[in-house]
């Protein structure tokens, strides 16, 4: 079972695991005039109407009006209904918007015509994630594995997911399949390392993020994740190295001292991951993961004042951070504000209701407001 903390920390690195899980980059081919020129066989007759959409339509995508090109694009689809390449380049424009509701339903469109295509299914299950159904993205993963075993994103993602979950030995196993087929990837190897991380396999770790840092030698994270591995050997001089290192990587990236900060505070080295948790603040000062990460460490010093007062800022710049709320409901309860930790914490329990891995949390938030209504 997770504990909250680390069940932070393993989300935030699954964020910046991010780049696992990108739109389909084929997806931008299948915008182009040559490739949705070939209409169906029951659009022969549209064929310069096409063309002129696929012209407008990739003009308009080039100078970033997206909604635009969406728009284009829709209507090519009408004049063409059995083309699944415009259903997927529609559902990549959507994606790239963060409309990933609607991307889904592009995706099944194209599906429908075109139910084996592994870079379709490979949207879809991108498109799921993107509104937190991480069942359905996985189940799209893996059919598009099916078609494609070897396709490396797809592997990627269905570890991230199956980590998301817990289950590190899996998740193991598929990044390591990946690095079987795939030798240069770089994010297979640093997965490999966040798993073994995960699972308190420090030594063990080092190898994979070596290779990842030797693949990438400029990608911080890399860099944090091997120092987050020496504090759990309880080495503070290496682990501060390694940060240290990271930074001077990406100097301006906020997600890098928030990474570096969390793996801190794990250690309990509050005083250290205060001052990473305010210079990403810094650099990102609406950031919700940071304020509640100051707010933590507030928290822990029993200073309740200031975490409330935190958390709060936290969750007006992210009312959905339900690690924030449930945060909020625990310092006002030692303050002795039942009402308004009773509140909070019912907050907190929605927000969880919602999370298809709540971890602990769920189980505190209920154990919390059976404490308060005694």
């Amino acid at each position: 079972m997770k504990t909250l903390l680390s069940h932070r920390i393993l989300a935030l690195g699954l964020m910046l695991a991010a780049g696992v899980l990108p739109v389909p980059q084929a997806a931008i081919a299948q915008l182009q005039v040559d490739t949705l020129g070939g209409p169906s066989a029951n659009a022969t007759g549209n064929q310069k109407a096409l063309d002129q959409l696929f012209r407008e339509g990739r003009k308009l995508t080039n100078s970033g009006n997206i909604a635009g090109a969406i728009a284009v694009y829709q209507q090519a689809a009408q004049l063409d209904q059995r083309n699944p390449k415009i259903y997927s380049g529609i559902a990549y424009l959507q994606a790239n918007q963060g409309n990933f509701a609607a991307a889904v339903n592009s995706y099944q469109q194209a599906l429908a015509l075109e139910p084996n295509n592994a870079e379709f299914l490979y949207g879809l299950g991108y498109s799921y994630a993107g509104i937190g159904r991480y069942n359905e993205a996985l189940n799209a993963y893996q059919r598009a594995v099916t078609f494609n075993p070897r396709h490396e994103n797809a592997n990627l993602a269905i570890g991230v997911l199956l980590a998301r979950q817990g289950k590190y030995n899996e998740a193991l196993t598929t990044y390591r399949k990946v690095a079987s087929f795939a030798p240069q990837s770089f994010k297979a190897q640093e997965l490999q390392g966040t798993a073994l991380i995960q699972m308190k396999r420090p030594f063990e770790a080092f190898t994979p993020l070596q290779e990842a840092a030797r693949l990438e030698p400029r990608q911080a994270i890399v860099r944090v994740h091997i120092g987050t591995a020496w504090l759990q050997l309880r080495d503070y001089a290496k682990a501060m190295r390694s940060f240290d290192k990271a930074m001077e990587l990406e100097p301006r990236n906020p997600a890098i001292f928030l990474q570096s900060a969390k793996a801190l505070e794990v250690a309990n080295y509050l005083a250290e991951a205060m001052q990473f948790y305010q210079r990403a603040i810094a650099l990102q000062p609406r950031s919700a993961a940071a304020q509640a990460g100051v707010g933590d460490i507030y928290f822990k010093q029993q200073n309740y004042s200031s975490a409330v007062n935190l958390y709060r800022t936290a969750l007006s710049y992210d009312p959905n951070l339900a690690d924030a709320q449930l945060g909020l409901g625990k310092a006002l309860k030692a303050l002795g504000r039942k009402q308004e930790a009773i509140q909070a914490l019912q907050q907190a329990r929605t927000l969880l209701g919602r999370d298809t891995d709540p971890g602990d949390r769920a189980q505190e938030v209920e154990t919390l407001l059976k404490e308060l209504k005694k």
